[in-house]
């Protein structure tokens, strides 16, 4: 959008009568809470897309009263890096990672304008903030009533592109062990029908397990049961999945490409995978002495959801990487939960599908237990193993990566988790995280810090006192907390005390190697340009000389220094 349009675009708004759902404005002068301005997202986006605009906008540096209403400016993040991260940090926590089209910056006589453009929700998926759904009741921030909730949902695409009839297909198309295979799967679901199901003809079971519809071939027939030579009745679309087997150092050792019928093809993947045996190390009695890398049944579900929400339309194929220590899952398409804590937190099947015939066929054929319900049932799986838990990365548009943990990341920290049996299931989430160094939302941070289950300041958050003492921990606690800093100040006394002076360099090496390891090598250092200055305004300590060359002394005889070795 140009500048011209930009400033058309403000007058617009401010010749408004009043405020609308989808336009808002605030004062936000230097500050504004971030939790607020998700949930303005949140809400601008839903009452954008019910109010059929294709933009919500939240107007920074104005008043929206009285009218004509007055600009103020705003120094919201004047600094155009810091205004631009906004939308990764958005992203984080909105459904979809849905973030601003653009942030738009105005500059006008009376100061500074910031314009958020933000999309409407898409047809079908409302969006949400932190797993909340947000609107507008006039020009109060409210949840998002269910008339209006399930008004964005119902805009959903009715076509279903896995039922839709392929052209020319027919039963012979259909590979007979593979329909062998699917009659086995689906008396073990229904067994009260095992006497019926020997009786039906092909055809009949079909139609039963809602793989065809009237005997004639659904593209789910094809992906699920077709013979190999019959993927053509999917083109441009493919049903496959490539196992790929990397060495430590990501170089490709072998590959396979698996078509239809990828009901068998999964077992054919599965016995590709190298599910070595893992051995826990001794002295940690709470472990089993041996077990496999991986769960059979968290792999075969991870194909399974790759098979039932991949977005068939997008060409794409579905990829199992193998590496010494985790399996990669990645499928193309959208992840239409939003994000894993919201599938575990509602526990139940999401309102939209992507491909609804061919995941209700896969229920029938006991490929998935039930819509919905597979993921939380992973965690617990990978929990019950003291393993880590699924990593599931949603950063790239139209793509879906599943890492599956073959080992433990630290395994005093995982004796830890055992012997905590009874922790939620977030603070589980939450403190797996932190085993791998990954940041915590606010929501998580806050959740732990109370509990003293984490220490640290973020993003160097690290296993507590209190969870060290469970885990007999405390040679990495002692790592990683930060000693007082009345215990630096006392080093570096006691060397001024006896040497009478001291350059930086070597005050750096006389506390750097006893810095918490959490910190890197920057931040170590101005660890300690923040101690010296803390120390120089106590007049303890003072500098002599340029600042570049500066040496350090006592600025007064120093009390007795003790330090413990």
């Amino acid at each position: 959008m140009s500048p011209t349009q930009l400033q058309a675009k403000l007058r617009e708004f401010l010749a408004l009568p009043s405020e609308t759902e989808w336009v808002e404005f605030k004062e936000a002068k230097n500050n504004y809470d971030f939790d607020d301005l998700g949930k303005y997202f949140s809400s601008l986006s839903n009452e954008a897309n019910l109010k059929g605009q294709a933009f919500g906008w939240l107007i920074f540096g104005v008043k929206d009263k009285p009218i004509p209403r007055p600009i103020v400016g705003s120094q919201f993040r004047s600094r155009r890096p810091d205004l631009d991260s906004l939308k990764q940090e958005i992203a984080v926590h909105t459904s979809h990672h849905v973030t601003f089209e653009e942030i738009h910056e105005v500059a006008t006589p009376q100061g500074r304008i910031v314009m958020f453009q933000i999309p409407a929700a898409l047809r079908g998926m409302p969006t949400s903030w932190k797993g909340h759904f947000y609107g507008r009741d006039h020009e109060a921030l409210v949840p998002l009533n269910l008339q209006e909730l399930e008004q964005i949902r119902r805009q959903a695409v009715p076509e279903d592109w896995s039922a839709q009839l392929c052209a020319g297909a027919a039963l012979p198309d259909l590979d007979p062990g593979a329909i062998a295979f699917a009659r086995q799967e689906y008396k073990k679901k229904n067994p009260s029908l095992v006497a019926e199901v020997d009786e039906w003809s092909d055809e009949t079971f079909l139609n039963k397990a809602k793989v065809c519809i009237s005997g004639k071939v659904t593209r789910t027939a094809i992906i699920l049961l077709g013979r190999n030579e019959a993927e053509h009745f999917l083109s441009p679309a493919i049903a496959r999945i490539t196992w790929v087997l990397r060495d430590q150092n990501g170089i490709e050792k072998d590959y396979q490409h698996f078509g239809p019928p990828l009901i068998q093809a999964v077992e054919q993947v599965f016995a590709k995978v190298r599910n070595l045996t893992y051995r826990y190390l001794p002295n940690a009695s709470l472990f089993p002495t041996e077990v496999t890398q991986y769960d059979p049944w968290v792999i075969r579900e991870t194909l399974h959801n790759s098979i039932a929400h991949q977005d068939y339309s997008l060409g794409g194929k579905i990829n199992v990487v193998e590496s010494s220590d985790d399996l990669l899952f990645t499928n193309v398409g959208v992840f239409l939960p939003g994000s894993v804590e919201e599938v575990i937190r509602r526990d139940a099947p999401p309102e939209v599908y992507p491909n609804r015939f061919l995941a209700e066929a896969m229920v029938s054929l006991n490929m998935i237990d039930s819509i919905g319900s597979g993921i939380k049932r992973m965690f617990t799986k990978q929990r019950q193993r003291f393993f880590p838990l699924p990593d599931y990365d949603l950063s790239e548009a139209n793509r879906v990566k599943v890492r599956i943990f073959g080992k433990v990341i630290d395994e005093k920290y995982t004796r830890m988790l055992i012997a905590r049996p009874e922790l939620d299931p977030f603070d589980v989430i939450a403190l797996d995280k932190v085993q791998k160094g990954n940041p915590l939302t606010d929501q998580e941070f806050k959740s732990l810090k109370p509990k003293k289950l984490i220490e640290g300041r973020r993003p160097n958050l690290f296993v507590s006192a209190t969870v060290a003492a469970a885990t007999d921990d405390k040679e990495a606690y002692i790592r990683y907390r930060a000693f007082d800093k009345d215990y630096y100040k006392k080093m570096v006394l006691a060397y001024l005390e006896k040497f009478g002076e001291a350059s930086r360099p070597q005050i750096d090496r006389l506390l750097q190697d006893k810095l918490s390891d959490a910190l890197d090598s920057k931040r170590k250092k101005q660890f300690v340009t923040n101690l010296l200055q803390e120390m120089k305004r106590e007049n303890k300590v003072q500098p002599v000389g340029t600042t570049r060359w500066a040496k350090w002394r006592l600025s007064k005889p120093a009390p007795e220094a003790e330090i413990s070795t």
